[in-house]
């Protein structure tokens, strides 16, 4: 059975692109438009991995991460920010909430795959 993977991000080209790439790659991707609506499908779909913005709508990437870690379930799945940011402080705030790893937007298909498959290890 195929892992899955939630992927979201409130730029609906971005979410395509994961979506097509992901699913090339035999993943199962279901995609959300902000941290509320990545949320509530974790609830209702579950996920093996998830790839999360960091500047979003309604609850942005921390907050979803923070909340994604107070659930049992979810205490140790893979997340993966994927923003434009490239800051430190970002990028530590974004580990000190729970994230597995940061890569920066634009991104090439190849390198989010071999993030993916050290992640999910």
């Amino acid at each position: 059975m195929a892992k899955t993977i939630l992927a979201i991000d409130d730029s609906a080209s971005i979410r395509h692109l994961l979506s097509s790439t992901l699913e090339g790659f035999g993943f199962r991707v279901i995609a959300a438009a902000d941290g509320r609506d990545g949320l509530e499908k974790l609830a209702e779909n579950g996920a093996d991995l998830i790839i999360t913005d960091l500047h979003m709508p309604n609850v942005d990437g921390i907050g979803f991460i923070h909340h994604v870690r107070q659930l049992p379930a979810y205490r140790f799945v893979p997340i993966i920010m994927l923003t434009t940011e490239r800051q430190g402080l970002l990028k530590r705030e974004g580990a000190a909430a729970g994230a597995t790893a940061w890569i920066a937007k634009p991104f090439l298909p190849e390198e989010l795959i071999t993030v993916i498959r050290k992640v999910m290890r």
